[in-house]
């Protein structure tokens, strides 16, 4: 039996064209494992579309080289109108860059070697896709219409979402940890907690009204740069765990933002923690702008439902005992 037919999605000017500048040394360390295919990106959301085109041109593996924001673009390239292009086509992680929280849940090994090696062995594991239906953010083509977005790892709103706009609207000036500092630090002193309404698995009368920072709907366990958010989630499990950070100020990060990296939050008194297969979410008040957050992103705003797409994708994860 053959190998499978392998295509690597590369975007050459991530990490400041890093990843350009040593791709022929890479691109060695994968060709040593497995004969493969490249296509390069040349802006914004060229990943999903070349992981959608290779898909259909029968590709059995994509492969996303990159961080978390890649993952996504990739990932979304699998499917169309939240249903898959290639059932059986398997997703593969390569790291490069900053952004590292969906192969913390993985356990994909950030060292190139490895990683290479992980992708070699070809070990799958078929894991949930989280579905994102919301409102397309201003100055997005389609604003104020519905838009669809896929998400593996997690999706959030409220003071990430502030702090990803305010992160894109910096990294034209700085690198991505600075920018994501400073977006950090001056979203903590900008944004004021809002207040939410949340249905779980379309139970209307189990609604909860809250005043929130933060709410991750989490497939993964880490966001924000290593944040260990959702400690319990799994990536198979069929259900989401949603993370609610409430009215938490900014004397809480200072002095309680440990507890967040280390996944002891979940007892804090302003944090609440429930599963469900399905999230609908909507701002309190009428015309109030809350803004979401899917892997450094800002697709968009509430309303917005979320929903666990079960065993909808195959990953290439690191076989038992590694």
């Amino acid at each position: 039996m053959g190998s499978p037919r392998v295509v690597v999605i590369v975007n050459p000017n991530s990490q400041g064209g890093a990843l350009g500048r040593k791709w022929s040394e890479l691109a060695d360390a994968i060709r040593r494992q497995l004969p493969f295919e490249v296509v390069r990106t040349a802006g914004p959301g060229d990943a999903t579309r070349l992981a959608a085109e290779a898909l259909r041109g029968g590709a059995e593996i994509v492969v996303a080289v990159g961080g978390d924001g890649t993952i996504n673009e990739v990932a979304n390239g699998f499917f169309t109108d939240g249903k898959p292009i290639a059932p059986g086509a398997a997703l593969a992680v390569l790291p490069f860059g900053t952004g590292g929280d969906f192969v913390r849940t993985t356990k994909v090994p950030k060292d190139w070697g490895q990683a290479v090696k992980v992708l070699g062995k070809g070990v799958r594991r078929t894991i949930d896709v989280g579905r994102l239906d919301h409102v397309i953010a201003a100055g997005k083509p389609g604003a104020g219409k519905d838009g669809v977005r896929m998400f593996v790892n997690i999706a959030s709103f409220g003071l990430s979402g502030v702090t990803d706009r305010y992160a894109n609207q910096s990294k034209k000036r700085f690198g991505g940890k600075v920018s994501f500092f400073a977006a950090t630090t001056r979203a903590l002193f900008a944004y004021d907690n809002q207040r939410v309404r949340m249905v779980f698995d379309d139970k209307p009368a189990d609604a909860v009204d809250m005043t929130i920072s933060t709410v991750a709907v989490a497939n993964g366990r880490y966001f924000g740069g290593g944040m260990f958010i959702a400690p319990e989630a799994e990536l198979d499990d069929g259900l989401f765990d949603v993370v609610a950070l409430g009215d938490m100020g900014l004397s809480d990060f200072l002095f309680k933002s440990r507890r967040l990296y280390a996944g002891t939050h979940l007892t804090m008194d302003k944090v609440s923690h429930r599963r469900a297969a399905v999230l609908r979410a909507e701002p309190a008040s009428p015309g109030q702008i809350v803004e979401l957050d899917v892997d450094g992103e800002t697709p968009g705003i509430l309303p917005a439902t979320f929903r666990v797409v079960p065993r909808a994708l195959d990953l290439i994860v690191p076989g038992p005992g590694a």
